[in-house]
Formats: structure tokens, sequence, C-alpha cells
């Protein structure tokens, strides 16, 4: 097996077992780039148009090839309400990353985020992505693998379903204690008004970070105490017919 390449006519053959496979091809795409065949430079200084050299690891199709294995794509709901995807990967080539996409009954799919490949690897890797603005009702995800090159695979679809949260519940913020920032999670089985704020231990309101109509579902908020001291805070989550109340520390 080998493949020939003439650099001043720009072509190409391969050849098995002294017979031409296929036909001669422009191997540098009409002179629009610079001459190269993997990672081998033809005009580098130890190469030159009179030298014999040889190359391996070839592909030949019609179609694009996504040199990236994945084994296994699937999906799942946290205690949050939040979808949770994960996969793996056996081997990556050239793999920038995976664009996530996502589509419900009545929309197309579209892009809601993208997390980092390995580049090229022989090893086994994980990766993970939380959709936290999933909506209620049957969510479909499916992966955009791509490649630095530009050339991108799409994955199998997986079937997500969110149903409403039974119980009306405020979760304890994390980080606690924090600085300056921290995040807090509820949920509320039906639709109506809540108000979430946040008081100091005299009780004077010091922050309304929710406060107005709201679907049912869980959900994330981010409290900011960059113009509060350090101390002890309430926060506090009502609805029409309920209310709870959690502790947490500001330290500066």
């Amino acid at each position: 097996m080998k493949l020939l390449l003439d650099l001043d006519l720009d072509q190409a053959q391969f050849w098995f077992n002294g017979s031409q496979v296929g036909t001669t091809w422009s191997w540098s795409r009409n002179n629009t780039i610079q001459k190269r065949i993997a990672a081998n430079d033809f005009y580098g200084p130890l190469q030159t148009t009179a030298d014999e050299c040889y190359y391996d690891d070839y592909w030949f199709g019609d179609e694009a090839w996504v040199p990236v294995e994945l084994t296994s794509f699937t999906g799942n709901v946290n205690s949050l309400g939040q979808v949770v995807l994960n996969w793996e990967t056996a081997t990556e080539v050239n793999n920038q990353g995976f664009e996530i996409e996502r589509r419900t009954e009545t929309s197309e799919f579209r892009t809601v985020g993208f997390v980092e490949g390995n580049g090229t690897t022989t090893q086994q890797n994980s990766y993970s992505y939380i959709d936290k603005a999933a909506e209620q009702g049957v969510n479909y995800y499916r992966l955009k693998q791509v490649d630095f090159n530009g050339t991108y695979s799409y994955s199998d679809v997986v079937e997500v379903e969110i149903t409403s949260p039974v119980t009306f519940e405020l979760a304890q913020n994390y980080p606690n204690p924090f600085n300056p920032s921290t995040i807090i999670n509820y949920s509320i089985p039906e639709a109506g008004n809540i108000r979430l704020s946040v008081y100091n231990l005299v009780g004077e309101e010091v922050a309304v970070l929710v406060n107005g109509f709201s679907q049912a579902g869980s959900f994330e908020v981010t409290f900011d105490a960059s113009n509060l001291s350090t101390g002890v805070y309430l926060y506090k989550l009502q609805s029409a017919n309920s209310v709870q109340t959690k502790k947490m520390m500001l330290l500066k």
C-alpha cells in the first residue's frame, strides 16, 4: 500500500497490491491551502520535492469522518428538577468539544450549552452538563460533536421528562457560609404569586430576590450580598398557601 503525491502537478494516487485504487485527485484543495497531509509539511526545511516519504493513517469515503467514539449518552432529572446529561467517549481525535442542543414538542433544536473536548486521546473520558432552564414536560437532547476543523456529527437523541414538583420546598443555600454571593434553589408545585426575600436578625427586609407570578417548577437564584455586612440572615419563600424560612451566614 502506498500513496503517491506529485507536488508540482498537485495530484495524488493511492496504490494497493500494485494497482491504483480509485482515481487521481487534487490533494491540496486546489492550492487554496498550504500543501499538507496529516501533520507533515512538504515545504519544511528537511523535505523537498525530490524526497521519498512514508505516510499512514488514511481514510477513504464520501462523507467527512468525525473520529470520536461515543459509547454512551444519557439524561435524567435531579432533585432540583434540572436535567443532567452524561456521556462517555472511548477515543477522541481532533475533538474541539460538544454543543448541547435541546428541543421540546413545539420547538426546534437550539444550542443551550457547550462542553470542551479533550482533543486527541485514546483514554476513556466522561462528560456532563446540567440544563437548569429546561421546561416542564418532555425535552429532547442531542450532542453536536465538533472537530477543530469544523467537521461535526450528531449523537442519538435522548428524551427527558420533567414533571411538576410535588412539594413546596426551599433548599439550603450553597455555599454556606458565603462571600459575597450564594445560590438559593426552591420549588413550587403550582403556578401562582411567590416572594423570595432576605431579612436580617431584627426582621428588616434587606433584599427581594423574586416577587411576582411564577409557573410551577424548580428554580435557582443568586443572592449577591456585596453591600451587606458579616452576619446571619434569614431568607423566606412565600406563596398563597405556604411559607418556608432558612438561615444563611455571610462571612467577609
